[in-house]
Protein backbone atom coordinates (compact mmCIF):
# COMPACT_ATOMS: atom_id res chain seq x y z
CA UNK A 1 0.00 0.00 0.00
CA UNK A 2 2.82 2.72 0.39
CA UNK A 3 4.71 1.46 -2.14
CA UNK A 4 1.33 2.04 -4.24
CA UNK A 5 0.73 5.54 -2.54
CA UNK A 6 4.29 6.53 -3.14
CA UNK A 7 4.25 6.01 -6.57
CA UNK A 8 0.51 7.66 -7.39
CA UNK A 9 2.09 10.48 -5.53
CA UNK A 10 5.28 11.03 -7.13
CA UNK A 11 5.19 9.41 -11.00
CA UNK A 12 0.92 8.81 -11.13
CA UNK A 13 1.61 8.32 -14.59
CA UNK A 14 3.74 5.06 -13.87
CA UNK A 15 1.16 3.32 -12.56
CA UNK A 16 -0.02 0.27 -14.38
CA UNK A 17 -2.08 -2.98 -14.06
CA UNK A 18 1.17 -4.57 -12.20
CA UNK A 19 0.74 -2.16 -9.49
CA UNK A 20 -2.58 -2.91 -8.91
CA UNK A 21 -2.20 -6.84 -8.95
CA UNK A 22 0.45 -6.12 -6.27
CA UNK A 23 -2.56 -4.50 -4.09
CA UNK A 24 -4.55 -7.81 -4.83
CA UNK A 25 -1.78 -9.99 -3.85
CA UNK A 26 -1.74 -8.23 -0.42
CA UNK A 27 -4.88 -8.93 -0.18
CA UNK A 28 -6.73 -5.82 -1.25
CA UNK A 29 -10.26 -5.99 -3.21
CA UNK A 30 -11.46 -3.88 -5.08
CA UNK A 31 -13.08 -1.42 -2.91
CA UNK A 32 -10.26 -1.09 -1.06
CA UNK A 33 -8.00 -0.51 -3.85
CA UNK A 34 -9.97 2.42 -4.91
CA UNK A 35 -10.11 3.70 -1.39
CA UNK A 36 -6.60 3.71 -0.97
CA UNK A 37 -6.21 5.07 -4.50
CA UNK A 38 -8.68 8.26 -3.56
CA UNK A 39 -7.47 8.76 -0.14
CA UNK A 40 -4.00 8.89 -1.27
CA UNK A 41 -5.15 11.51 -4.35
CA UNK A 42 -7.35 13.98 -2.20
CA UNK A 43 -4.54 14.09 0.41
CA UNK A 44 -2.43 15.02 -2.90
CA UNK A 45 -4.83 17.44 -4.31
CA UNK A 46 -5.63 19.29 -1.04
CA UNK A 47 -1.52 19.76 -0.60
CA UNK A 48 -0.68 21.03 -4.11
CA UNK A 49 -4.01 23.50 -3.65
CA UNK A 50 -2.59 24.63 -0.18
CA UNK A 51 0.74 25.31 -1.31
CA UNK A 52 -0.22 26.98 -4.56
CA UNK A 53 -2.03 29.53 -2.56
CA UNK A 54 0.97 29.82 -0.38
CA UNK A 55 -1.65 28.70 2.70
CA UNK A 56 0.39 28.52 5.72
CA UNK A 57 0.31 25.93 8.61
CA UNK A 58 -1.21 26.83 11.88
CA UNK A 59 1.41 27.59 14.41
CA UNK A 60 3.76 24.30 15.52
CA UNK A 61 2.01 22.38 12.65
CA UNK A 62 4.95 22.16 10.44
CA UNK A 63 7.31 21.73 13.11
CA UNK A 64 5.19 18.21 14.11
CA UNK A 65 4.72 17.06 10.62
CA UNK A 66 8.72 18.00 10.05
CA UNK A 67 9.23 16.00 13.36
CA UNK A 68 7.30 12.85 12.34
Amino acid sequence: MLAYAEKLTETPREITAADIENLREAGLDDRDIHDLNQVVAYFNYVNRVADGLGIELESGARDYLESS
